[in-house]
């Protein structure tokens, strides 16, 4: 197994970790982990394609990254956020 099948199916047990736990609803997609189990397995995926220069994927990957990224962000709780002025 060359290091990107080894990096892909890190990359791919996360995102099916992830849609797993949500099928069977034990993770909302409202979940921090389940944005960030998205964003780790999608960068790793993508990575994996950058590797053997298959770039549809890697763009794919990079938008699934963005995406889960946007997700994650938007549930970060609002105290948590440091405001200027405080």
């Amino acid at each position: 197994m060359s290091q990107s099948d080894i990096i892909a199916s890190a990359g791919v047990t996360l995102l099916l970790i992830a849609f797993f736990l949500n099928l069977k609803k034990i993770m909302s997609t409202d979940n921090k982990w389940y944005s960030g189990l998205n964003i780790v397995g999608a960068g790793l995926c993508g990575y994996s394609s950058y590797l053997i220069s298959f770039y549809p994927f890697v763009i794919l990957e990079g938008v699934w990254v963005l995406a889960a990224l946007s997700s994650f962000i938007k549930h970060v709780p609002r105290e948590t956020i440091v405001k200027k002025g405080d």
